[in-house]
């Protein structure tokens, strides 16, 4: 049975005794309709068992795989042709290396177009629970753990995931809209695509000279991929398509512009500066395993924070253009894609005017 309607994929959810549910006191982040029974996604493709995975060096970190649920488990369907976004093969190596550091549940098995994977208990947050003082400061050390920890087998020197992505992406956009109707709309804007390309290239060049860490991260915490458990007082990130090293900056800037929301954005949600103050020492607190925050340092990672957001918004209006032509989705991508690319434009002089020695105290 069906349970929730992403923009990217689908999402079903399979128990064996729906008693068992949500026992742990806390709402569901699936809605379950008055079901007594869910019965698995069924498939022209047997469910194919992941018999290899990158191998973890489980000495690297001192904790342990957390036992979410043992009689719930979660099928995720892809989207049609979201092979050509998405990185399958890498996102289930993703999903077994967090797993492993205790940052991701059990990933049970594969199939041709989709995932079957453990399920996390809580709520998943939205633009008002994201910034409860009881939650808000779960997620910025939640982040902060996931970057400070995580190592992935692999180059020394790894390419940051924005600027690999978002070049594939652009390769990927065409030239024409198979629907005329969407061709209207994105004609003139954003094609031809060259012209998107060389506004993302040149605000590259000037981020990259930030030198912000290059860290292993989330790169798409839209407030539906924090699952909130109450009881115990924890926060978990789902969805690791996108996961992969990238700028430490990017990673938060693209969380804050997600507290706007997504079926209903509104950017003037966007965190006040002394709100993302505190969000930012906690982290920092978190990532540097110290106390002794200095003004300066938190100042420093605001202002790249908000630069690399803008990043963020070239890289989900080119998504939206992708999607646009691929989805079948009920959702309005061209849409988004003018909403995040305004609203890029909107804040692109008023960023890159940042810097640190300004807006200290």
């Amino acid at each position: 049975m069906k349970f929730t309607d992403g923009i990217t994929n689908k999402l079903v959810g399979c128990f064996h005794n729906s008693s068992k549910f949500g026992n742990d006191n806390d709402d569901s982040y699936l809605s379950i309709s008055n079901a007594q029974r869910i019965l698995p996604v069924q498939s022209e493709d047997p469910v194919i068992l992941q018999e290899e995975f990158t191998t973890i060096d489980t000495e690297t970190t001192d904790r342990l795989p957390v036992q979410y649920s043992d009689n719930v488990v979660l099928v995720r369907v892809y989207g049609n042709k979201t092979d050509l976004l998405i990185d399958r093969k890498a996102e289930t190596q993703n999903f077994q290396l967090l797993h492993t550091y205790g940052l991701a549940p059990s990933l049970y098995a594969t199939f041709k177009n989709g995932l079957v994977y453990e399920y996390v208990p809580g709520i998943t947050l939205n633009t008002e629970s994201v910034l409860c003082p009881d939650i808000w400061p779960l997620v910025a050390r939640r982040m902060a753990e996931m970057h400070r920890v995580v190592r992935k087998n692999g180059d020394a020197k790894p390419l940051p995931m924005i600027w690999k992505k978002t070049q594939s992406f652009l390769d990927l956009v065409p030239e024409r809209f198979s629907d005329a109707d969407k061709h209207k709309r994105v004609n003139g804007t954003f094609l031809p695509i060259g012209r998107l390309r060389e506004e993302f290239n040149n605000l590259y060049k000037y981020l990259e000279a930030l030198k912000s860490p290059i860290v292993f991260s989330h790169n798409d915490l839209l407030l539906g991929n924090v699952v909130y458990t109450k009881s115990k007082n924890a926060v978990n990130f789902i969805d690791y398509e996108y996961a992969d090293y990238n700028f430490q900056a990017f990673d938060i800037g693209n969380h804050f512009a997600e507290m706007c929301g997504v079926d209903e954005v509104d950017y003037t949600r966007y965190p006040k500066r002394e709100f993302q103050l505190e969000w930012l020492r906690v982290y920092l607190e978190n990532y540097l395993q110290r106390n002794n925050i200095q003004n300066d340092d938190v100042e420093h990672l605001f202002v790249q924070v908000n630069q690399f957001a803008l990043a963020a918004h070239i890289f989900w209006t080119v998504w939206s253009l992708l999607q646009a032509e691929h989805s079948t989705i009920d959702f309005d991508y061209v849409g988004y894609a003018f909403l995040r690319y305004n609203e890029y434009l909107a804040r692109k002089e008023e960023f890159l005017s940042l810097t640190a020695s300004k807006n200290n105290k």
